[in-house]
C-alpha cells in the first residue's frame, strides 16, 4: 500500500540525512521523497512516499519519531489530502503530430513552456496518478527528457 508520510522537522543541517539514513539502515525503500520549507523558516516538511503494510509503516513513524529533529507526523492517505507531483517533458514534435500534441495538452490541462519545429517542451501539475497517464500517453511521441518532482501534499482543511 502506497502511504505518504508528511514529517514536520527542525530545519538545520544534517536532517535529511538523519531521516534517510534511518530507511537506509532498516531496509526500507522510498518511493517519492520531496523537502521544503514551512510557513516558519526553522522548519522544514520531508513528504515521504513508501509502499508497505499498515504493520510497517507504524514501525518506521516509531523510527522517525526517536530521531530528535522529528517534530510531527502525519499519515496523509486517500481522499483526507491533496497530492501533487510536477513534471517537465520534452516531446518530439513535427507538422504531422503538432495538432495532436496540442490536443492531448490541452485535454491534461498541461501547459507549453516552450516550443521548436521538432521539440514541444511542457509542464504539468496534477495527482501522481494523473502524471503517470500523462507520461503514458506522451510516450508514444517520443520522450526527449522528463524531470518529475515527488509527491508533494496537504490535509484537507477540518469542515465543520
Amino acid at each position: 500500500m502506497r502511504t505518504v508520510l508528511s514529517v514536520l522537522v527542525r530545519n538545520s543541517a544534517g536532517v535529511l540525512s538523519h531521516v534517510s539514513g534511518l530507511f537506509t539502515r532498516r531496509g526500507y525503500n522510498i518511493d517519492s521523497l520531496s523537502v521544503g520549507e514551512t510557513e516558519d523558516a526553522t522548519k522544514s516538511i520531508i513528504t515521504l512516499v513508501v509502499s508497505e503494510e499498515e504493520e510497517m509503516v507504524r514501525q518506521i513513524e516509531k523510527q522517525l519519531y526517536k530521531l530528535v529533529d522529528v517534530l510531527e507526523i502525519r499519515e496523509l492517505t486517500g481522499e483526507d489530502a491533496l497530492k501533487r507531483e510536477l513534471v517537465l517533458l520534452t516531446v518530439k514534435s513535427s507538422r504531422e503530430t503538432r495538432h495532436e500534441l496540442l490536443t492531448l495538452i490541452n485535454v491534461f490541462k498541461a501547459r507549453v513552456v516552450d516550443m521548436s519545429e521538432s521539440e514541444i517542451m511542457i509542464e504539468m501539475v496534477a495527482n501522481p496518478r494523473r502524471i503517470s497517464g500523462f507520461l503514458r500517453a506522451f510516450s508514444e511521441f517520443g520522450i526527449i527528457e522528463m524531470a518529475r518532482t515527488g509527491t508533494i501534499a496537504l490535509p484537507f482543511p477540518a469542515s465543520g
